[in-house]
C-alpha cells in the first residue's frame, strides 16, 4: 500500500474517530506510520498502523486532567496525549520514540506543534534508552524462545526456558537488592522424574536479603515457566505463520535503532541501509530444518550485545534527559493553548 493510498484510507468512516472523538479532530498534532510500514519491513500482508499525539484541552491542562491516550483496535491506532507522550519520550520508550524518526513522507499530518515536537526530539535522548531498548530487546527474545521451544525434545525445551530466565535477569539487579551469580546459580541437570529428561535446578546462598525482592524475582521466574508450559497450538500456529523469523527480526531491529540512538544521538524508524538483511531474517535465512534459530544466528546476537555493552560505556548521551529543558517546551505548548493560540 502506498502513501497516498493510505491517507485516502484515513478520510473512510473506519476512521472517523479521528475527527468527532473530542480528544481528536483540531488537537491532533502529529500522525504517521506505525509497524511494519513504518519500519520498512512490511510484506503484501501487513496491515496499516498508524500512531500520533493530540494535545490536552485547555480544560485539561488548567486542571491537571490527562487523557492518556486513544486506542482504535478495528484500524491498530493510538493517538498519546500531549501530556503522555512527553512522559513516555523522556524514559526513551521505544514505541513512542520510533514516532519521531520516521521519514518526512511517512507523516500523514505536522501541526506546526507537531512540527515543534520532533524539531526538538533530541531533548529526548538519554542513556535511558539503554534499559528501555534493552529490555524491549529481552522482551522480544524470551518471546522468541517461547515459540521455539514447542519444536525441540524435552530437555532442549527446559533450555529454552532456563535462557529465557536468563535473559530476564539481566534486569533483576537493576529491580531489586544486589546479590551475586553465585548467590543465585540456575542450571540445567538430569531429573529423576519419569516425564523429564532434564530439568532446571537452583542453588541458592542469600543472607540477610529483602523478602519481598525474591518474591517478585521468584514471580517473575514462575511466570516464565507457566508461559512455556501455555504454548502448545499457539506455538504452531506461530511458527506455521511466520512468527518466529518475524520476531527475530524486530529483536535485530531492535538492537539497530539502540545503536543510531547510543553511537550517533539520532533516530531512525525506518531501516533503509538494513532493509535487505531484516527481510532476509523475516524469510527464515537463519531458520535450520527444524524451524530452530541457526547458531550463526545466536553468534551474530552475540556480537550485537557486545556492541550494545560497549555502547553503554561510550555513549555521549547524558544519564536522563534535561528536564528543565523539557518542562520549558511543555510549559510553552500549554501556555498558547490556554491563551487560545493554537
Amino acid at each position: 500500500m502506498k502513501i497516498q493510498e493510505m491517507k485516502q484510507q484515513l478520510q473512510t468512516p473506519a476512521y472517523d474517530f479521528l475527527r468527532t472523538n473530542p480528544h481528536m479532530g483540531k488537537n491532533i498534532i502529529l500522525l504517521g506510520l506505525g509497524g511494519s510500514y513504518a519500519y520498512g519491513t512490511n510484506t503484501e500482508n501487513s496491515d496499516l498502523d498508524v500512531r500520533g499525539c493530540a494535545v490536552n484541552s485547555k480544560r485539561e491542562i488548567l486542571t491537571g486532567a490527562d487523557f492518556e491516550q486513544v486506542c482504535h483496535v478495528e484500524t491498530d491506532t493510538t493517538i498519546y496525549s500531549f501530556r503522555k507522550l512527553i512522559q513516555l519520550l523522556s524514559n526513551c520508550k521505544p514505541n513512542t520514540i520510533e514516532i519521531l524518526g520516521l521519514e518526512p513522507e511517512q507523516y500523514f499530518y505536522i501541526s506546526p506543534i507537531g512540527q515543534e515536537l520532533l524539531d526538538h526530539k533530541s531533548l529526548f535522548l538519554s542513556q535511558k534508552a539503554i534499559q528501555s531498548f534493552g529490555g524491549y530487546a529481552n522482551s522480544q527474545l524470551r518471546r522468541l524462545d517461547n515459540k521455539s521451544a514447542r519444536l525441540t525434545g524435552q530437555a532442549q525445551r527446559e533450555q529454552h526456558i532456563l535462557n529465557s530466565i536468563q535473559n530476564a535477569s539481566y534486569d533483576f539487579k537493576e529491580q531489586y537488592f544486589s546479590y551475586t551469580e553465585d548467590n543465585i546459580h540456575l542450571y540445567l541437570d538430569s531429573s529423576p522424574r519419569d516425564d523429564m529428561e532434564a530439568e532446571i535446578y537452583m542453588d541458592l546462598s542469600l543472607k540477610h536479603y529483602p523478602l519481598r525482592d525474591y518474591r517478585s524475582m521468584w514471580n517473575e521466574m514462575n511466570s516464565i515457566v507457566r508461559d512455556h508450559d501455555k504454548l502448545g497450538k499457539r506455538n504452531k500456529h506461530a511458527i506455521e505463520h511466520a512468527k518466529l523469523s518475524k520476531h527475530m527480526m524486530h529483536l535485530v531491529r531492535l538492537y539497530l535503532m539502540a545503536f543510531d540512538i547510543l553511537e550517533k544521538g539520532e533516530i531512525h524508524t525506518y531501516r533503509k541501509q538494513d532493509l535487505p538483511f531484516l527481510m532476509e531474517i523475516r524469510n527464515g535465512k537463519f531458520l535450520d530444518e527444524n524451524q530452530q534459530p541457526t547458531e550463526e544466528f545466536s553468534e551474530f546476537l552475540d556480537e550485537l550485545q557486545k556492541r550494545l555493552d560497549y555502547a553503554k560505556e561510550n555513549t555521549d548521551l547524558p544519564e536522563v534527559p534535561d528536564a528543565k529543558q523539557i518542562d520549558d517546551f511543555v510549559s510553552s505548548v500549554h501556555e498558547r493553548i490556554v491563551r487560545g493560540e493554537v
